[in-house]
């Protein structure tokens, strides 16, 4: 038998974990013909991995947040670097109402359970594969990178 020469990073693992939960309730949703979404929520749509916060961005780190965003859904995960055991994954639904996104939680892991039902007001701001939310009376600043 052959063993696998690729490499399960714990990035990757997250990423694989939080596609089997959340893109199979992404392809549930279906917009209606009168929906044309933004050019900004068009742009949106994509992995992305959490590099730091506004003028401190670094390279990716092992087990680094990774973020999804499609079809008005949205869902973070993080998986720790040592173990590959996911230390939290939460997501829910979104807004976009010109460049001030809205997300609701509503579902997620023992971790972050606390935050269900709640929601986050962000101004964004989309440069090229670089998505800077701006946290609106939460701490929830992040300089994102799109995933290739």
């Amino acid at each position: 038998m052959r063993r696998s020469t690729s490499v399960r990073t714990p990035a990757r693992v997250a990423a694989f974990l939080a596609l089997a939960v959340f893109f199979p309730a992404v392809l549930a949703v279906r917009l209606r013909a009168d929906d044309k979404p933004s050019k900004l929520a068009h742009d949106l749509v994509g992995a992305w991995v959490v590099v730091g916060t506004p003028g401190k961005v670094e390279a990716p780190k092992p087990g680094a947040t990774v973020k999804f965003i499609a079809g008005g859904h949205w869902a973070i995960t993080e998986a720790d670097p040592k173990t590959h055991v996911v230390v939290y994954h939460h997501g829910g639904t979104y807004t976009l109402d010109g460049d001030t996104y809205v997300e609701t939680v509503e579902y997620a892991n023992e971790s972050t359970g606390s935050m269900i039902n709640e929601k986050f007001r962000f101004k964004i701001k989309l440069e090229g594969e670089t998505l800077t939310q701006t946290g609106l009376g939460n701490p929830y600043t992040e300089v994102l990178k799109r995933l290739k």
